[in-house]
């Protein structure tokens, strides 16, 4: 085969050392023993960084090229090597739109990652989406959440849970997620057009950074109302008008009546009086297990010597991060790592008055120097009760012990990992606590379950064998995190609607079926989907 033709090639596990200075071209073009030049239109399918064996770190590579005038001779070889592939064109699915009527503009309530992609997808399509957000827009969220940092003046409507871009907004922006799903691409595609890292598209963990989401979420709401979708902030939805098992509207802010037959709910982990109002109306719903704990903090230096060893500061390597687990067999549970946030900081995530709620976040660059990750045990619904809602009152419980112990002030309580282990307030600290409004030095005992305390005591040691210096004595540790996941699930069915309710879509996080952005933002585009493949737009 010659002439101008292009074929494509994959190449897997591609290795190349963090000190190599050739460029990635050049290093595949010797790989497949091509000349330089008939290499064109390089594509990064996945970059991972394998960091096991000290000394000899690397970037591992899923490569595509495209390759002029290939002979059949090259690619009888290419094909006797396990890491080389030819790649045939894919051919897209076309999505048609179902053929009943819609007397109004579907209504998406939440703006949050599953909200926003609902809402994105559905007016790509033609349907004109109304957004109702409770929060406001993510200029005047971010004066509220500093001012609740640095004041703790708490404002209940614009905090980290509620406002445009929902509770990831103020986060790491991590993107990784369990979820093995087709629309991940259009996820990341979108999100780069909106002005995220071009490397979120094949980082094995990517991340955006919470100072460049709010960049992000605010272009994606003008691409909604560029193609004719309406996002209204500071409108909460009160209660929902429900005959026969229809949905016909939505009251708003507690005063008029949207009609409405179709409402796509992304409200979110935090909506505790949506909730509340749900059950009322007889919405079908059940308890779900979640989990609580702490967040213990490091210096970032700390982290980055166990994992790269001697390379540790080298410039490609950038803020190493960590996923741990204990399997706690005495108590029959399990604790974990979750949330890392490389070079970030803790953040008070509070969202009701009187409660005290610890969250973590980082910048794109992640350069504050300190690392920190939530510590969580997993919590079932037998050790709450099983109520519907008996959850949330579990949450809210151990949030406002946090509040009290800590002089109701909305600092945090705070204890190092030797006091803790040690039962001992008072201890040299590794690193200055970085949570805002600030710390008291109290016995986290007080504020966690007893359950979670005896686990995460047993699970400390263990950690501290996997990473140098995790359980050291200094390291800090700060109550609660509560708000992991939903304590509840809003049932739906294969067609994603509700089980009870026409015309009500529950999804993302706060529905109880995603446990991330991308997860969310996923599950918003299958939402939207499933109305788009049901209805024709008005």
């Amino acid at each position: 085969m010659g002439g101008n033709k292009l074929t494509t090639v994959r190449i897997n596990n591609f290795r190349v050392s963090i000190d190599e200075r050739e460029a990635l071209e050049t290093l595949i073009s010797v790989r497949l023993k091509i000349g330089r030049r008939q290499l064109q239109n390089l594509r990064i399918v996945r970059k991972a960084l394998d960091a096991r064996r000290e000394g000899k770190i690397s970037f591992v590579y899923t490569a595509e090229v495209e390759i002029a005038g290939v002979a059949e001779q090259w690619k009888d070889r290419w094909l006797t090597d396990k890491n080389i592939s030819l790649v045939e064109p894919q051919i897209a699915k076309d999505t048609i739109p179902g053929s009943l009527r819609l007397t109004e503009r579907p209504v998406v309530v939440g703006f949050g990652p599953a909200g926003m992609f609902a809402a994105l997808t559905l007016a790509r399509y033609g349907y004109k989406p109304l957004v109702l957000e409770r929060g406001p827009d993510v200029d005047e969220r971010q004066l509220a959440v500093q001012k609740f940092w640095q004041q703790g003046i708490l404002d209940e409507t614009a905090n980290v849970q509620f406002g445009e871009g929902g509770a990831g907004t103020f986060s790491d922006g991590k993107l990784t997620t369990r979820v093995h799903d087709p629309m991940m691409n259009q996820v990341l595609d979108a999100l780069v057009e909106a002005g995220a890292p071009p490397e979120i598209k094949y980082w094995y963990k990517p991340h955006v950074g919470t100072d460049r989401l709010r960049q992000v979420v605010k272009k994606i709401r003008q691409q909604i109302i560029s193609l004719g979708g309406e996002v209204r902030f500071g409108r909460q939805v009160t209660d929902l008008r429900i005959e026969a098992g229809v949905l016909t509207g939505l009251t708003v802010n507690g005063g008029p009546i949207i009609d409405c037959s179709v409402a796509l709910l992304g409200i979110g982990h935090s909506a505790r009086d949506t909730y509340r109002q749900l059950q009322r109306l007889g919405v079908a719903m059940e308890a779900k297990p979640f989990s609580i704990g702490v967040r213990i903090e490091h210096p970032q230096e700390l982290i980055d010597r166990s994992q790269y060893g001697a390379a540790a500061g080298h410039p490609t390597l950038g803020a190493a991060d960590y996923s741990l687990v204990y399997h706690d067999r005495l108590a029959g549970r399990t604790a974990y790592s979750f949330c890392m946030c490389p070079g970030g900081m803790v953040i008070g995530a509070a969202s009701e008055s009187g409660g005290v709620v610890v969250n973590g976040m980082s910048h794109y660059n992640r350069a504050s120097g300190l690392a920190n990750s939530a510590l969580a045990v997993n919590v079932t619904p037998d050790d709450f009760g099983g109520g519907v809602l008996d959850g949330v009152e579990f949450q809210r419980h151990y949030e406002r012990k946090a509040f009290e112990i800590a002089g109701r002030s909305y600092f945090a309580p705070m204890q190092t990992v030797g006091g803790f282990l040690h039962n001992q307030t008072s201890a040299t600290k590794l690193v200055q606590p970085s949570y805002g409004p600030g710390v008291k030095a109290v016995n986290l005992d007080e504020c966690l379950p007893e359950f979670v305390a005896a686990s995460l005591r047993r699970a400390l040691p263990d950690f501290g064998r996997k990473i140098r210096g995790f359980d050291h004595p200094g390291a800090v540790m700060t109550g609660v995190e509560t708000r992991t996941s939903a304590p509840l699930r809003i049932l739906r069915g294969d067609d994603r609607s509700s089980l009870n309710v026409a015309g009500l879509y529950p999804m993302g996080e706060g529905a109880g079926y995603a446990g991330g952005i991308m997860s969310a933002a996923i599950d918003g585009m299958h939402a939207a989907y499933a109305v788009i493949s049901k209805f024709k737009p008005i």
